[in-house]
């Protein structure tokens, strides 16, 4: 499985064009693995053996008159816990009446508190969407951003779309009362995630959080980043990858950039990996790189990765001891297939895969304790993902997955 190396050329009526040429991601920065010892010390080389020790379903559609969950979020805390967020809907599809609930273990994943809820639109018509879950690692705070009125069809009258956050500095026990980043960034129909946003370990901008997602303005679709230097106090827009054609309504085969998850990479460069919404060029994965912290995206960079095959469907990217793991149902026609897959030079090519679930899955999060927390907590990956045997709406299940095979 080779990472595609190509150029593609769009003219567009005005004479311009697009030229993008995806090339190697330098070299790869990984831990060396030991008789089932990672050494964090020494960066040469690491081998994974994923296997399943664990799974749970934590919500199941259609109890307690919600008709199905969605959207699921999951990250690692502060304070060495896990928190997952998820959609509640009244109805079935994107837009209506939601809630969004929270779960949190405080044991790695084998048991979870009762959900609590953050935001219900049940009466207020503000119908929300889900976002993405940021830690602040520095401030050791937790951020779970949405939209509200994202459909504007669909919402009261009375509201516009507005990008929220709330804020935890309890390690997600509580939660402070909703800000509106609009009102600080700017006016932008701008659906986060889903997944979770990132802040930089390394320069250049160490110390930067970043959410991107998609949407813009009501008449284009497309990537964009959100930026705060100052730890939240602050947003701004960063950088953006527009659709071609850019202002009209986009059909199959167009360029069209959709959800989407960042990293960081060892050398402080930012991997944005994004839904091929209307399957240009291929049914897999667009992706491009940042040398700036998301300022903007190098044109010369964006591309396909062929070997991550897609449905148009959001999924998940992870740096973690210098492998790169991705998760998503693979398959190139329908929802079915959970997938994890590891890449051990930075998603030029994939070593190896784990089957989860051949049937109906949908969006997936993965998280992984960071170096702080310690070597017993970092041998895990938690993946959390939409699940079924007839649909994929049906459930949503966490898994824990021992990245050397070993319980």
């Amino acid at each position: 499985m080779k990472f595609l190396l190509f150029a593609v050329y769009i003219t567009l009526n005005a004479g311009a064009c697009l030229c993008t040429n995806v090339r190697p991601i330098g070299n790869n920065t990984i831990s060396k693995f030991n008789s089932s010892v990672f050494n964090l010390h020494d960066l040469s080389s690491v081998t994974v053996r994923p296997s399943i020790v664990s799974q749970q379903v934590l919500w199941q559609s259609g109890e307690a008159d919600v008709n199905i969950y969605r959207c699921p979020l999951l990250t690692y805390t502060p304070g060495g816990n896990l928190l997952v967020v998820a959609e509640g809907r009244k109805g079935t599809g994107d837009g209506g009446l939601k809630f969004i609930a929270t779960r949190r273990s405080s044991d790695e994943g084998f048991e979870w508190a009762t959900e609590s809820f953050i935001h219900d639109d049940s009466f207020g018509g503000m119908e929300d969407n889900l976002g993405a879950v940021l830690v602040d690692d520095v401030r050791k705070e937790i951020y779970i951003f949405y939209i509200i009125c994202a459909h504007p069809d669909t919402c009261s009258s009375s509201e516009v779309p507005s990008l929220m956050y709330v804020k935890s500095k309890d390690d997600g026990i509580s939660w402070k009362p909703a800000v509106n980043v609009t009102a600080i960034a700017g006016p932008k129909n701008f659906a986060p995630g889903p997944g979770y946003g990132i802040q930089k370990k390394l320069d250049p901008h160490k110390g930067r959080l970043i959410v991107c997602g998609h949407g813009g303005t009501l008449e284009v679709n497309g990537n964009f980043c959100l930026l705060s230097d100052d730890h939240g106090k602050t947003w701004r827009w960063g950088a953006e990858m527009l659709p071609i054609p850019a202002y009209t309504n986009n059909q199959n085969g167009d360029f069209v950039p959709d959800e989407c998850q960042p990293i960081e990479l060892p050398d402080g460069s930012i991997m944005l990996n994004t839904r091929n919404q209307y399957r240009f060029h291929c049914n897999c994965r667009m992706v491009s790189r940042s040398y700036d912290g998301m300022e903007t995206i190098a044109r010369e960079t964006i591309g396909f990765d062929e070997a991550l095959v897609e449905p148009a469907v959001s999924a998940s990217i992870l740096s973690h001891l210098g492998v790169v793991f991705f998760s998503n149902p693979a398959s190139e026609t329908s929802r079915t297939n959970m997938m994890l897959r590891w890449s051990y030079d930075n998603g030029t090519t994939w070593s190896g895969q784990l089957p989860i679930w051949e049937y109906a899955s949908g969006y997936s999060c993965l998280t992984a304790f960071p170096e702080y927390a310690g070597f017993a907590k970092q041998k895990y990956l938690y993946l959390v993902f939409e699940k079924g045997k007839e649909s994929y709406t049906d459930m949503i299940e966490f898994v824990r997955i021992s990245i050397d095979g070993t319980l």
